[in-house]
């Protein structure tokens, strides 16, 4: 699917590569050039390469914004109401078939903690503590039925960023980069903004490359730091580096990388690293400025909940803690996706333990679950809301998600066992018909109301690709033998869902 890129496969009559031969000849000035030459050429060659097999038919989005609750998100505390457990609240539960949970959570029916009202002209209920997403719920397109293949995280979170519930696969935002490419010089096409504590499960995995090209793999950001992308600058210490004995340090690497690249056919890792310091050197420029978020209008910052804004890094927050750095992320996401960055991810919760600081409530659902849904809601609305009047929000995807759903009996009263049995996803934006359903979940929230068309990840990931282009099934890889794919051997577009 991919075309060769022609930068790399000129070679002069010396056996010298062109980029061997104008690093030698030119030293770090021509190596700057040349970065800046070859980058063009492979915007030029991901260009066509996506014109010839990469887009299989007419894109309805060009790119993806994937906000992922970490630790499992109750579906039936913030998105599915069910009425039924309001009735037999406090009855014995009673699955009518043997339940094996992760933690044995089968206590009594527990009832949604929060009440749920009306939205919007389509009327979908809320939760009262995601109510922030009330004025563009109408915007959104639901799946109800979402089932999961098990209920460990580490599992559930490859499953969903992956397609494999296993390491050792790319992530989809890997996947999107290696079969568009990049719609921009100077910044990644795939970036991650992670939980401001740490990583969630599996940690890099879930953005890792794997088997593709190095070079595809997601660049961290850490959105609520000082110094969100580490090691960009030389530290400030080092006050005898300038931009001059920076770039011929550079230039040094790249011949140094490049002989022994000479002598290992096949391996891209080099080939990674030494685009990732033609990147680096690029992004010295146009990151800072993507990132400086004090040229926001007022009412913007507001909007995101980041009313003293970033004056005092996180000192001046003057709204709830989860609320301004998920506001945070979503701001800067959308800064990143104007400038052309291709697929961001952006993560609330990570894997740090107790106290619970993320989605994972076994203990109690209100005390873990208010600060974060509140966050998340204002936040993600004001990312729909964003997108939308600056009119990306017609090719660009947001999309929510979390590894699985939790259970409709309580666990020790308050909290509530994993549920990998049913969960909710649900996308906007891009080529998404707003308002749709694509399932239901019977009348508790514990399992598809109708088995026979449930919703795996396969299915919202096969739709995904469609929207942006891409023929699932033709955006493959080959690797140790197989043609690997983002939705394996599975996968149906959800109809249902497009506009």
């Amino acid at each position: 699917m991919r075309a060769t890129n022609p930068a790399e496969a000129t070679v002069t009559r010396s056996g010298l590569s062109r980029r061997e031969w104008l690093w030698q000849s030119g030293g770090g000035l021509g190596g700057l050039a040349l970065a800046c030459l070859l980058n063009s050429e492979h915007a030029r060659a991901d260009a066509s390469a996506s014109s010839l097999p990469g887009l299989h038919h007419p894109p309805r989005a060009r790119r993806v914004v994937q906000l992922f609750m970490a630790g499992a998100a109750s579906h039936i505390d913030l998105f599915d109401f069910k009425p039924e457990l309001v009735r037999r609240h406090g009855q014995p539960s009673d699955f009518g078939e043997p339940v094996e949970t992760f933690q044995d959570g089968l206590g009594p029916w527990l009832r949604p903690i929060w009440p749920f009202r009306p939205y919007g002209d389509t009327g979908k209920l809320l939760a009262d503590v995601v109510s922030d997403l009330g004025p563009v719920v109408d915007d959104i397109a639901w799946i109800h039925n979402m089932v999961g293949k098990t209920g460990v995280h580490s599992q559930g979170t490859l499953l969903q960023t992956t397609g494999f519930n296993r390491p050792g696969f790319p992530g989809m935002g890997a996947w999107v980069s290696y079969g568009l490419g990049s719609m921009n010089e100077n910044l990644p096409a795939f970036v991650v903004l992670p939980d401001h504590r740490g990583l969630a499960s599996n940690g890099t995995k879930n953005w890792d490359a794997a088997f593709l090209p190095a070079q595809h793999q997601g660049t961290i950001l850490d959105a609520s730091s000082p110094t969100p992308i580490h090691d960009l600058f030389p530290d400030r210490r080092a006050d005898f580096v300038t931009p001059a004995s920076e770039a011929e340090g550079r230039g040094v690497l790249e011949r140094l990388n490049r002989r022994h690249a000479a002598t290992r056919p096949g391996d891209d890792r080099l080939e990674a690293r030494i685009r990732s310091y033609e990147l680096a050197a690029r992004m010295q420029l146009a990151a800072p400025e993507a990132l400086d978020i004090r040229d926001e209008p007022r009412h913007i910052l507001r909007m995101y909940g980041l009313e003293d804004g970033p004056r005092d890094w996180p000192a001046a927050i003057n709204a709830p803690e989860e609320t301004w750095h998920f506001g945070l992320k979503c701001l800067i996401a959308r800064r990143l996706l104007e400038r052309g960055v291709r697929f961001v991810q952006v993560w609330s919760g990570n894997d740090n333990g107790f106290p619970r600081r993320n989605w994972d409530s076994h203990e109690d659902v209100e005390r873990d679950h208010g600060p974060l849904a509140r966050g998340m809601a204002r936040g993600a609305f004001a990312l729909i809301l964003d997108l939308k009047q600056r009119g990306l929000l017609e090719d660009t995807i947001v999309y929510w998600t979390t590894e699985f759903g939790r259970m409709p009996s309580s666990q020790g009263g308050r909290g509530r066992d994993h549920n990998p049995f049913a969960f909710t996803s649900w996308v906007c934006g891009g080529g998404v018909r707003p308002g749709a359903c694509a399932g239901e979940s019977d009348p508790w929230g514990y399992k598809p109301l109708d088995p026979s068309r449930r919703t795996e990840v396969y299915d919202l990931h096969a739709t995904l690709l469609h929207l942006l282009g891409i023929d699932h099934e033709r955006l493959t890889f080959r690797h140790d033998g197989i043609d690997r794919r983002l939705t394996d051997v599975h996968g149906r577009v959800l109809k249902d869902l497009l506009a």
